[in-house]
């Protein structure tokens, strides 16, 4: 994820959920340790919608490593959500970070697998990997998201990100430094970015939507001049099933990232299962 002063403010100050809970840490005038934790929002199978945040963000300076800044500014965090009322908090912390969180209160929800539609391309062998991958260059035509631009949302099946003209304007065209494509077919869409991973070319499926997200998947398979197409939808999702449909099959083993949450009061759902989730990959990375 390239840092950038436009990334900053996309993520805390342009969030349409609100703007973040930030703390800083100053010891003799120097700034010591910053924690920053991400305003979102979750709908429950029963519509209600919960508060969230989710850290993503903090930096100790140097001089003032091992000292316990880290948890001091989260644990003030927490505090500072829970006085807000704030429901839930969730994250995909590192494995540097994630027994610290375990520690504070955290419960691992489980692993975020990969789907994968490989092609025959990735017989090609790795390349030169640029530091920001451009979709014209995997994709031709590149369709972008159009401003205003909204789907019909679904009901959640579980935790779900709603789908509104803000989030989508925000989440995919307003991003500072991935580029998002649209891909529609009659009845689908599917919402896709370049990268690149081990030197090679990967079209990320960010989410789909519509009765044929499948077909929008497919087509984005046969335009693109990737070596294969990656993405992670909960299972029993109609999105997954439609990532199935299009020829996405699970990497054994593999897992993208690693989802822990902490509930802030009583939930009528379990937040610390995976099955209360309904999760497509754009809401867990920030690309």
């Amino acid at each position: 994820l390239q840092r950038s002063t436009e990334l900053f403010h996309w993520k805390h100050l342009d969030n349409p959920f609100g703007r973040s809970i930030m703390l800083l840490a100053e010891a003799g005038g120097r700034v010591a340790g910053f924690r920053a934790f991400m305003r979102w929002e979750l709908g429950a199978p029963d519509g209600t919608a919960l508060r969230c945040v989710r850290p993503v963000d903090t930096a100790t300076h140097p001089d003032f490593q091992r000292r316990g800044i880290f948890r001091r500014l989260t644990e003030q965090a927490v505090e500072a959500a829970r006085e807000d009322g704030v429901d839930l908090v969730f994250n995909t912390p590192n494995p540097a970070s994630g027994a610290g969180y375990y520690k504070m209160g955290w419960s691992g929800v489980g692993k975020v697998g990969v789907l994968v539609r490989p092609s025959w391309r990735l017989l090609s062998g790795r390349l030169a990997s640029p530091p920001l991958p451009r979709i014209g260059d995997f994709l031709d035509p590149a369709v972008a998201v159009p401003e205003g631009w909204t789907i019909p949302d679904r009901p959640g099946r579980g935790l779900r990100t709603p789908r509104t003209t803000a989030y989508l304007d925000w989440r995919f065209r307003r991003h500072p430094t991935a580029e998002y494509a649209l891909v529609d077919t009659e009845g689908g869409e599917a919402i896709v970015r370049p990268n690149y991973r081990a030197g090679r070319r990967e079209l990320v499926v960010s989410d789909v939507f519509g009765s044929r997200g499948d077909a929008a998947i497919r087509r984005a398979a046969r335009a693109a001049r990737a070596q294969y197409l990656a993405a992670w939808f909960s299972p029993g999702s109609p999105e997954r099933r439609a990532a199935t449909r299009a020829g996405l099959v699970p990497v054994p083993g593999v897992s993208a990232l690693f989802l822990m949450a902490r509930p802030l009061r009583p939930l009528a759902v379990d937040p610390t299962s995976m099955r209360s989730w309904d999760l497509a990959l754009s809401d867990l990375e920030l690309l």
